[in-house]
């Protein structure tokens, strides 16, 4: 303002231009004022823009106008400048009068009378520019007076009293009742009167107006007396309601008069009376007054509620927060606890919450629209967890589905109370079809949450609605499918949102979750899983009062874990169960934490588990799925060897758990699967956990002999004694898995998941893991094959078997399935065709006699494996069948030991124990005679099941014998060598069986015996167990853990035999003597039946053995040597395996037992688990010491005298196990040698040379080495002694065209190359000098001197065909290469075909292994010198 004063030289300079520069800053500052268009809702700093302009303009006339009261300035001149200022603005005069009113009090209160007078004149020159009324309002009294504008200020004074006494404390209506009061007597009573007659509002609303206008009645006063009446009558709605709808005009005056009313109430301690909300509900449902117009006179403030539910959320995961932490409360803060809740007590009451007050009325009398709008004001769930609101907006729906559900939800035989329709029009609609229900009552639901939990009526109508419509969903043929897709998933957000939620805050009610079981049992286990999934991870934090229920379950759980024992497990079981009925995804997460810590605890959670609900059962399940599936576990140790002890406590659990309960499987086959289809075996330990408790069914390679013998028995004898836990009660549970398995069609897929990963383990999962982890892994895929397998043949009717599972050319061919699987697949179905068509044949043609039963069997056979034998032939290259048939190939693969042998034993043993079960029934004082007679009973009919399964099982094997006697001829069809023979068989039929299970290794053993026993052409028995036993290191190293059990229980098996025959003489000659497979000389048409001499005698016999044993020796021996864990642990294996029957010889045993002691040392830091089975080695090895004999006694070291020809043979080490240390006499059989030396090289088997057995020369010098055998030209040799020269020609002739390696292409060649190698051999064998055998063996410096003669004869033939290969000879190079070509291709094909053949070395390799092997043959080895001898290398 200081600015704006006008200055001194305008006043003095006032004529010639202060005038002028005053009137241009009036102008000024009148022109920028604001335009008259702003309006109220301007922007503050235009407002405050335009009060500065005023005050400026105001400033400028105080200041000229204080000029003229000082007498600076003329009256004129200051006159004439306010007419002028006048124009500037349309305002101006009130400006001015302001300034004068200002200025008036001022001069009043100065002494100066002059200035006084100054003013008086001032103002009135202006009288013209200001009006008269202006000045009256704004001067005083005593001013107006002496300026002549009132006659007398006092007069004027009172008058102005008597004015404002009049407008503003003067009433002209009667307002307090104190008056008049005769009129509201009336109103109140005719408003009160009786209205169930004719009395109409309309009538009532004519009184009244006439009261009105009678005693002049304020309206305003009457509209609140009609809705206090209302109040006291609110069940007259009817009435009231159009009385107020006529009587009113205007609806903000009603909202203003009830808003009043809700205040009044607003008082700490207030409480608003239920009627009050009654008739603002009723107003509002009838539109009478806008609910924004009247939820602003409500308390409390909507920031407030919010502030209130965000403390709440804040109390509620402290108090979680409490719970789950340890905390030992000190007394001062108990006591400042305690301090706290009296000042909270002393604290007045808040008033009501007005806004919930009036919702809960909308609710009750069906204004859904406006409630809906209210609750859309609060926070999620806020109005519903007042109990009030919710059970209102309960019976609100209990009214709305009523019509549908008494349609469609009410169980046969319930009856309910109705609940009748709301009268008001406006209320919703009640639902009459399913459809309906997305409307309204679906919205309803969301807007209560889980506080439907208040009322589980309207929880089980609910829930029986859905179940209702899920029977018209599955029944609905794609008609109206989008609709009825819409109102599923309306059923699962209400189902996640709301039922789910609600079932949590009811108190144990295990009646509702049966019944919400009821309708979740509808629903797929992909939807059940989802909706678990939600509950579990996300709807407890979606409320506080949710937030508080999972901290108090967790806490509770934990107090019940720790106080679980066996002994406690009926109490304990029974707070689980009613802890499990409200929250079973958070008790079951921890109790499954806990098992995965403690193992111990599963037997008793187990049993405690009896008390769920269905629904309980299902959370479990999908609890536990969750738990295998978690993605922060490791499933390995940190070992990286072993699998994590969580992974085997869960799937444990999961045995026991889905055997015990009735659990849907569905879910968790699903997932091994899927784990499976992503290459993680890690959870196959999952399935076999679950097959072996619900099936019975058990995988263990370390089964006892007994066992072993009754799981080759029928299925009631592999009950009682193939286990090691009798599982009894397996019915119902292994019929849930298998109908779990065919409704989800996992049956066939797990299967062929499971065969392909084996090999998935090795070369996909197995690529950064160690190499003992693989093993398990590979071992645990390949184990739960063989037991899911064996519980889909024992569980599967036949139809279904053969519906699913493919033929095998499918399975290998398209499925990629191995050949092992794919038989073990295809076994089962075989067996059932068979009995089901041999049923047939049997029903169509009567007759009883066996002969008859027998045709019809094998006539059952033909026409089932028919089919079987053409489909084989694609597995394999053409050449394999050059060997053996494809007859042969399928029988082997498709029997099984059941066929082959009945177990009188294991029946025998069984039927024994419970005999004595009975005894001890009878002998028990303590058994009530019930259960005596009861256990009898069940005794006695095992008992006569396993009689009838015995006999009904020999006549199977007598059937099958009978089969196979015929079928024998037509087996091995000697198109080559039975060298080739023997490869194929070992190749593709022997060695991929006996590794892939304990009864196949034992099938395997018992099948060589059986082709031996039934005198099968073409089989050469000594060539096929020579083969076996001759080297079995490569296949040793290439076994898993398991493979190595089961390989060595096959050669256990084998030795057995081999042992039986060895130890006496007339067991020998009764199952050997006259049998082809012991033939040592060969022809191509295979065994005349003939002559004894071409057979191996008893006492040669005996040396073979003894060479097996040593070569079994040395291969272990080389093995230990290694340092290699996979060789070491693999061939301790084997030997613990085969210790009954090996070894047998003292210094062999003695040579194992230093040997094993070594490892014990070496091993004991380093390895443990190899020390472990080391040192169990060696302890059982030296308690088999007292069986074993000295070598003279396991086989005759003297030579028999009559031998004196030009035979020598040396079977000492020196030769053994080099594969060039033959002693053939011609190139065709280095020939051979080199090419069995190849095929041992590039197949499994230790096969050694093996074709020298067709050699036809009739000197012969045997080796204990890698070469073919020798033992046909050595008895060829004796028997030419006895015979004449025709006679021995006429042999020649015979055994010329044997079937050699080299029997088609190259034979003429090989008969022209014979004869100056037979020469070539002679003639060194009489120039070359003996060596002596000290120089390599220190052992047989004791034996007599023609042993010593004749041994060193055959070593220097030995000697000189060393030096003879050593020479380099380009044609003999070439020549055996084109000879070896043709026979390696059979057999590189045959190796592709094995389970697990190793990858064929390069050459650059065979110079270490020729390194090696000869540093093996430094061991000493036992001198078995004689011309007697014989070598089946």
């Amino acid at each position: 303002m200081a600015a704006l004063v006008v200055p001194a030289d305008w006043i003095r300079n006032w004529e010639k231009s202060g005038k002028n520069e005053f009137l241009q800053l009036c102008r000024n500052l009148a022109e920028s004022k604001p335009s008259d268009d702003v309006t109220l809702r301007e922007s503050s700093a235009a407002t405050l823009e335009r009060k500065q302009e005023h005050d400026d303009i105001q400033a400028a006339l105080y200041e000229l106008a204080w000029q003229v009261i000082k007498g600076n300035l003329k009256l004129d001149q200051a006159a004439s400048v306010l007419n002028d200022v006048m124009e500037f603005r349309e305002d101006m005069s009130s400006i001015l009068a302001d300034v004068f009113c200002i200025l008036d009090i001022e001069t009043g209160c100065l002494e100066e009378k002059n200035k006084r007078e100054h003013f008086t004149q001032l103002v009135g020159a202006c009288l013209v520019l200001v009006p008269d009324t202006v000045l009256k309002e704004r001067l005083d009294p005593e001013t107006l007076e002496s300026l002549g504008l009132i006659k007398q200020a006092q007069q004027f004074n009172q008058k102005i009293v008597k004015i404002k006494t009049k407008l503003f404390y003067k009433q002209q209506k009667f307002n307090l009742l104190r008056e008049e009061n005769e009129g509201y007597a009336k109103l109140i009573t005719e408003l009160g009167q009786d209205l169930s007659g004719n009395i109409t509002s309309r009538l009532v609303l004519e009184n009244i107006k006439s009261l009105i206008g009678c005693f002049n009645l304020d309206p305003n006063r009457v509209l609140d007396i009609i809705l206090e009446v209302y109040e006291c009558r609110s069940d007259q709605d009817e009435f009231f309601v159009p009385l107020i709808k006529s009587y009113m005009c205007e609806a903000q005056t009603l909202c203003h008069i009830l808003g009043f009313k809700f205040k009044f109430y607003q008082e700490p301690n207030g409480e608003t009376p239920s009627s009050l909300y009654h008739v603002a509900a009723a107003l509002l449902q009838h539109n009478l007054i806008e609910l924004g117009d009247l939820y602003v006179h409500l308390l409390p403030m909507d920031p407030s509620i919010l502030e209130e539910h965000k403390r709440e959320i804040t109390e509620a995961k402290q108090i979680a927060r409490k719970l789950t932490m340890v905390v030992v409360p000190s007394e001062k803060t108990e006591e400042k606890d305690k301090e706290k809740e009296k000042e909270e007590e002393k604290n007045e009451k808040p008033p009501d919450n007005q806004k919930l007050g009036l919702l809960e009325a909308l609710l009750k009398i069906g204004d859904w629209q406006h409630a809906q709008s209210i609750m859309d004001q609060m926070p999620s769930f806020y109005a519903a967890s007042h109990k009030s609101i919710a059970v209102a907006l309960c019976q609100l729906l209990h009214i709305t589905i009523e019509p549908l559900y008494r349609r469609a939800g009410v169980p046969k035989g319930a009856k309910g109370a109705l609940n009748r329709p709301l009268k008001s029009k406006q209320a919703p609609k009640p639902a009459e079809a399913f459809e309906d229900l997305r409307k309204e009552v679906f919205t309803m639901l969301c807007y209560l949450g889980p506080h439907l939990s208040h009322d589980p009526v309207l929880f089980a109508k609910i829930v029986r609605l859905g179940k209702g419509f899920m029977k018209e969903y599955q029944n609905d043929k794609q008609e109206d499918k989008d609709r009825m897709d819409t109102l599923l998933s309306c059923f699962l957000s209400i189902t996640d949102q709301v039922l789910l939620p609600s079932l949590t805050l009811m108190d144990c009610n295990a009646c509702m979750s049966e019944e919400l079981w009821g309708l979740f049992k509808m629903f797929p286990y992909q939807h059940r899983y989802r909706l678990y999934g939600q509950w579990k991870n996300e709807t407890y934090n979606s409320h506080p009062l949710l937030v508080k229920v999972k901290a108090q379950t967790v806490d509770r759980a934990k107090y019940i874990m720790k106080r679980l024992t066996k002994e406690n497990v009926k109490p304990s079981g029974r707070q689980i169960g009613k802890l499990s009925h409200s929250n079973p995804t958070i008790l079951f997460d921890y109790m499954l934490s806990q098992i995965q810590w403690y193992d111990n605890l599963i037997t008793p959670v187990v049993d405690s588990l009896k008390y769920l609900t269905s629904l309980n059962y299902d959370v479990l399940a999908y609890c536990i799925i969750e738990a295998l599936a978690n993605p922060e576990k490791e499933k390995m140790k940190h070992d990286d060897t072993t699998i994590s002890a969580w992974l085997q406590s869960l799937a444990s659990l999961c045995g026991s758990v889905f055997r015990k309960y009735p659990i849907e499987l569905a879910g968790l086959l699903q997932y091994v699967t899927n784990q499976l289809k992503a290459g993680k075996s890690f959870d196959l330990l999952i399935l076999k956990e679950v097959v072996q408790k619900m099936a019975g069914i058990e995988i263990a390679d370390e089964m006892t002999q007994e066992q072993l013998e009754a799981m080759t028995g029928g299925e009631q004898l592999k009950a009682e004694g193939g286990y090691f836990g009798q599982i009894r009660n397996t019915k119902k549970s292994s019929q849930r898995l298998k109908d779990a398995l065919l409704d989800h069609e996992l049956a066939l897929p797990l299967c062929l998941l499971m065969a392909q990963q084996r090999n998935g383990v090795v070369f996909l999962e197995g690529g950064e893991k160690h190499l003992k982890l693989v093993g398990k892994l590979y071992d645990q895929c390949h184990d739960t094959l063989v037991q899911f397998g064996g519980f889909l043949a024992s569980n599967l009717s036949t139809e279904d078997y053969i519906k699913r599972v493919p033929s095998v050319d499918i399975l290998c061919n398209q499925f990629h399935t191995p050949h092992d699987a794919a038989f073990f697949l295809s076994r089962p179905m075989y067996a059932h065709q068979i009995l089901s068509k041999y049923d047939e044949l049997k029903k169509t043609e009567k007759g009883n006699r066996q002969q008859q039963k027998v045709h019809k069997y094998i006539a059952a056979c033909d026409l089932v494996m028919a089919p079987v034998h053409d489909s084989v032939v694609s597995l394999h290259p053409p050449k394999v069948w050059d060997d053996i048939s494809p007859q042969f190939y399928a029988t082997f693969w498709s029997l099984t030991m059941y066929d082959l042998a009945v177990p009188h034993n294991a029946y025998d043993r069984e039927v024994n124990k419970l005999k004595v079960q009975m005894k001890a029934i009878d002998e028990n004082p303590e058994m009530p005679p019930n259960k005596k007679k009861k256990e009898k009973e069940r005794c006695t009919a095992l008992q006569d099941k396993l009689q009838e399964e015995e006999k009904k099982q020999l006549e199977h094997v007598q059937r099958v014998l009978q089969r196979l006697k015929l079928e024998k001829d037509n087996w091995l069809l000697a198109k080559s060598t039975k060298n080739e023979t023997i490869t194929k068989f070992l190749q593709l039929c022997i060695f991929p069986r006996c590794i892939f299970s304990a009864i196949d290794a034992v099938y395997c053993a018992r099948f060589v015996e059986l082709v031996h026993q039934q005198r099968t052409p073409n089989f050469c028995t000594l060539l096929c167990y020579d083969r076996v036993f001759s080297d079995i290191i490569y296949t040793v190293a290439s076994c898993t853990e398991n493979e190595a059990r089961r390989y060595g229980r096959f050669l256990c098996c084998m030795l057995d035999t081999v042992t039986r025959w060895h130890s006496d003489r007339a067991i020998y000659e009764k199952e050997c003597g006259n049998y082809p497979g012991f033939l040592t000389i060969l022809r191509a048409t295979g065994f005349d039946g003939g002559n004894k001499a071409d057979q191996l005698d008893y006492e040669n016999f005996r040396h073979v053995v003894h060479k097996w044993h040593y070569k079994l020796t040395k291969a272990s021996v080389h093995c230990l040597e290694t340092g290699e864990y996979t060789h070491i642990r693999n061939i301790l294996i084997v030997l613990t395996k085969i210790l009954l029957c090996y070894p047998k010889v003292l210094n062999l045993g003695q040579a194992l037992e230093r040997r094993v002691h070594k490892i014990c040392l070496e091993e004991k830091e380093k390895r443990p688990d190899l020390y472990a089975l080391a040192m169990g080695y060696s302890g059982q090895l030296k308690s088999r010491k007292p069986y074993m004999v000295p070598e003279n006694e396991f086989h005759h070291k003297e030579l028999p005298v009559r031998n004196t020809g030009p035979t020598t043979v040396q079977n000492g080490p020196g030769s053994a196990g080099k594969p060039a240390s033959t002693t053939s006499t011609g190139k065709p059989e280095e020939g051979a040698s080199e090419e069995n030396e190849k095929s041992k090289e590039k197949s499994q088997s230790a096969v050694k040379a093996a074709s020298k057995t067709n050699n036809t020369t009739p000197k012969v010098t045997t080796s204990n080495g890698n070469g073919a055998t020798n033992s046909t030209k050595l008895i060829k040799e004796k028997e030419d002694k006895d015979k004449s020269g025709k006679e021995k020609n006429k042999e020649k002739k015979e055994k010329t065209p044997a079937a050699t390696p080299e029997a088609k292409a190259p034979g003429k060649e090989k008969q022209k190359e014979e004869r100056p190698g037979k020469e070539e051999k002679t003639r060194e064998t009489k120039e070359k000098t003996p060596k002596s055998e000290k120089e390599k063996f220190k052992k047989d410096e004791k034996a007599s001197k023609d042993d010593k003669a004749k041994a060193s004869g055959g070593e220097s033939k030995s000697s000189a065909e060393k030096e003879r290969e050593k020479e380099p000879s380009k044609e003999r190079d070439v020549a055996k290469e084109a000879k070896t070509k043709e026979s390696s291709k059979g057999e590189k094909a045959a190796v592709a075909g094995s389970l697990k053949s190793p990858v064929p070395r390069s050459e650059s390799s065979e110079s270490e292994r020729e390194q090696k092997r000869r540093k093996l043959d430094t061991h000493s080895s036992p001198s078995h010198s004689s011309t007697v001898k014989v070598s089946i290398a």
